[in-house]
């Protein structure tokens, strides 16, 4: 490899939610299987500083990388293609880049000029993309540019890509546009001119792709490719087509067969192996797509009618069921909705029950008596962050004979606050730390359900809350069967709980699915999949 870090612009147009960020990490992926090192940016137009406060409902899960970041949900695509750990610096929102401008011409560092958007937030949001390609830590820097062309928001990152290839050379960059071209159905036939209206666009803006993925329902003929090379100024070669996949882990075999990479490896000239690595990869999809067995599996949460909210749960139980050879169906359960009247009904037939992490005290009773149900039903359970909270809080309720055990997120003057702000970390809200955010230790008790989980008694993971389990109650907790299997070693903080005398229940304060990758599953999932395949198995015998 050449010492010059090479960087891949990726856009998109005519609609939004056409998966760029697929697309970022399947080429990713598809460099990486042939020895490149890669990373990959995500650039965000919205003038939120980060997603940290976005409603679920608008924006989907919240990633949080090792360092503390909380970063847009393509970040765990990227991770989990990748199999490489992201950080702060992999995203980037125009807030924070505007704040960061504002910050300094507030210090004296512009002396005294005027600051505009050109040169002093273009030049920003330079410094952010080369920061990532400085040193010799990767060969290529994938940067994927949120929004569709034409929008307003999105100009002043177009520019800054425009100077790039300037900055740094034409030859050490390269515009990938993601397209659609649509089928109408009553034609017959797919059409090109909203593919041929993006790229005048962003010509317009003065930036030349070098590449068109072109996303549709069914197959691009050469006809077609033809076309679309002729009036965009491609060649035919560099018309890949991205046809819906099953899938999202098949988009890189799928892109591998269009030929994405060589184009990129030809134009970039990258020095690599000829051909990709993909043999786990491989089998993974084939794992996916071949199961021996389907379980079912609830997922209880109050933001289920906008799944992105547990895109990482949801790809985490993908990860473990191919791993276990089997097919995890996700039967999605509103916590709203559920009733002590009805739970039974609602959840009857499941394999295993996941309650899953939020904010807020809606939906708070339905978790309970989910809980209570798996619990006495001897299902297997997995709380994960608030999942857990609500876990502690049925015991403490329905076991220790608490009955107004509770969170103070939602009874401050609760009797027996069972989950509640440990006083050092009431001392850090003071100076604005409300949050233990990114990656945390954690030490795990010999011969718990952890333990054989992780086959290890040393682990970390990440974290995104601000409730703890109160240590005063975990001594009363313990004596009735709940115990503290998982514990922060710095801070003596319970990080995972089980439940004696059942067949799985394990409650975690941290974000496990945050951490699983395709060829890495999360060493959790695959226990509670193994567990719930047991239950399949006990209940068909």
């Amino acid at each position: 490899m050449a010492s010059t870090t090479k960087y891949i612009f990726v856009t998109g147009g005519v609609t939004s939610s056409l998966g760029k960020g697929i697309i970022c990490a399947s080429l990713g992926k598809l460099l990486e299987a042939r020895g490149v090192k890669v990373t990959i940016q995500k650039l965000d137009p919205y003038i939120n500083v980060d997603p940290g406060t976005m409603n679920p409902y608008e924006h989907g899960e919240v990633f949080v990388t090792d360092d503390g970041a909380e970063t847009d949900l393509d970040l765990g695509h990227y991770e989990r293609f990748l199999g490489v750990n992201t950080s702060q610096k992999n995203n980037v929102t125009t807030g924070r880049i505007y704040y960061d401008v504002i910050m300094k011409e507030r210090s004296g560092a512009y002396l005294g000029k005027t600051v505009q958007v050109v040169p002093h937030i273009t030049d920003e949001i330079k410094s952010r993309v080369l920061s990532l390609g400085s040193g010799d830590e990767f060969d290529v820097v994938i940067v994927e540019v949120g929004g569709t062309v034409g929008d307003i928001e999105g100009l002043p990152y177009i520019e800054a890509m425009r100077q790039l290839r300037f900055d740094v050379g034409r030859k050490n960059t390269l515009s990938i546009h993601l397209t659609l071209v649509p089928y109408l159905k009553a034609a017959g036939e797919l059409k090109t001119k909203p593919t041929q209206h993006s790229v005048k666009t962003i010509y317009e803006i003065g930036l030349q792709p070098d590449i068109l993925v072109c996303r549709a329902e069914v197959p691009i003929d050469k006809g077609i490719r033809r076309k679309i090379a002729q009036f965009c100024n491609v060649d035919i070669e560099d018309v890949i087509a991205s046809i819906d996949a099953e899938s999202i882990y098949e988009v890189p075999l799928l892109m591998l067969e269009e030929g994405l990479d060589k184009r990129v490896i030809s134009k970039l000239e990258l020095v690599c192996k000829d051909k990709p690595e993909l043999k786990r990869w491989q089998q993974f999809v084939v794992a996916i797509k071949n199961p021996k067995r389907t379980i079912q599996i609830g997922l209880v949460g109050k933001y289920v009618e906008h799944r992105d909210a547990y895109i990482s749960i949801v790809e985490a139980l993908q990860h473990a069921g191919a791993e276990n050879k089997c097919r995890v169906e996700i039967v999605w359960v509103q916590s709203d909705e559920i009733t002590e009247e009805n739970v039974a009904k609602k959840l009857s037939g499941l394999h295993a029950i996941l309650v899953a992490p939020g904010f807020g005290h809606r939906g708070i009773l339905g978790k309970l008596y989910s809980i209570e149900y798996a619990r006495l039903n001897k299902i297997p359970f997995f709380g994960i962050c608030l999942g857990m909270q609500c876990a502690v809080i049925e015991f403490a309720r329905n076991v220790c004979g608490l009955k107004e055990a509770n969170s103070t997120e939602f009874e401050p003057d609760s009797p027996h606050p069972v989950i509640d702000i440990m006083p050092d970390q009431k001392q850090s809200m003071e100076t604005g730390g409300t949050m233990r955010l990114g990656l945390y230790d954690c030490e795990i008790k010999k011969g718990s359900k952890a333990e054989k989980a992780y086959k290890s008694l040393e682990i970390k993971e990440r974290h995104r809350h601000r409730f703890e389990l109160n240590n005063s109650y975990r001594e009363q907790l313990a004596s009735a069967g709940m115990h503290a299997t998982g514990v922060n070693p710095g801070r003596n903080l319970a990080e995972i709980i089980e439940v004696e005398d059942h067949p799985w229940f394990v409650g975690v304060q941290f974000h496990p699915e945050l951490k699983s990758k395709v060829i890495q599953p999360h060493p959790l999932f695959i226990s509670f999949v193994e567990a719930a395949l047991k239950i399949q198995t006990e209940t068909v015998n």
